[in-house]
């Protein structure tokens, strides 16, 4: 069983929190690098495992995707609870989640790798109707550079939760405009899950006039866990150092 992660935080950072989340079909697995080096550096951190995953893609053939922001949402909400400053950070799908609470709750920035708010595969747009015949596809797990490292995602992407995906990316574009707060992404130039249609949503609509992209040249869309990951891991701290001031 794929677990949550939860740090409180130490020192003078210890009011700071960082609510992280985890991508499509991923776990926790993907985002733990990340979680801990936050956590080490004094940081508050909540990563939740969201509903339908760290399971079955059976499980999550029958998760609606407001499960999936329900966790989230609690994890940035925990940390609200108890810290004077929160951010959320997400990798794939959890950056359209964190671009979600980011327009729903006052957080003080965000920070997004690789972001998804588009697919790829053409096929996504039938999702709603390939359901009922195609319970499942060949996973989209695991694009990582570097060799013999896995993030713990389903052998199989279950079609019906595409579909929920298209939801959730469908309502959270709707909500860009409403982010305000300043925003790192950091980007793969090879990325073989998420479309450049994605950041180009992202840039056109989005409702902060504060927003740095970082190019990585060295990673695959997890690049939380390849080659990349250590300045990830690094100008995020210092991004969320710079900004807790910004409520």
């Amino acid at each position: 069983m794929v677990q949550s992660f939860r740090s409180p935080g130490h020192g003078e950072l210890a009011n700071i929190g960082v609510a992280v989340c985890h991508g499509f079909t991923g776990s926790p697995v993907s985002m733990q690098g990340w979680s801990e080096y936050l956590a080490d550096a004094g940081f508050a951190v909540n990563m939740p495992l969201l509903a339908g995953h760290g399971t079955s893609w059976q499980d999550l053939s029958r998760t609606p995707w407001e499960h999936w922001y329900r966790d989230f949402e609690a994890a940035y909400l925990e940390l609200a609870g108890r810290c004077d400053t929160v951010f959320v950070a997400g990798l794939s799908m959890g950056g359209a989640l964190a671009l979600r609470v980011a327009a729903l709750h006052p957080v003080a920035g965000i920070a997004l790798v690789n972001p998804g708010l588009t697919f790829s595969d053409k096929r996504a747009k039938y999702s709603g109707l390939l359901r009922h015949v195609m319970k499942s596809v060949p996973a989209i797990g695991n694009d990582i550079k570097l060799p013999d490292i896995s993030e713990h995602a389903y052998a199989r992407t279950p079609v019906a939760a595409v579909h929920q995906l298209s939801q959730l990316f469908e309502d959270t574009i709707a909500r860009l405009p409403q982010v305000t707060a300043p925003t790192l992404v950091f980007r793969s130039t090879v990325d073989h899950v998420v479309p450049e249609t994605s950041m180009d949503i992202l840039k056109e609509r989005i409702g902060s006039s504060d927003v740095q992209v970082v190019p990585l040249e060295n990673s695959y869309h997890v690049a939380t866990m390849d080659n990349d990951a250590p300045l990830i891991f690094s100008q995020s701290a210092d991004f969320f150092r710079r900004n807790h001031h910004a409520l």
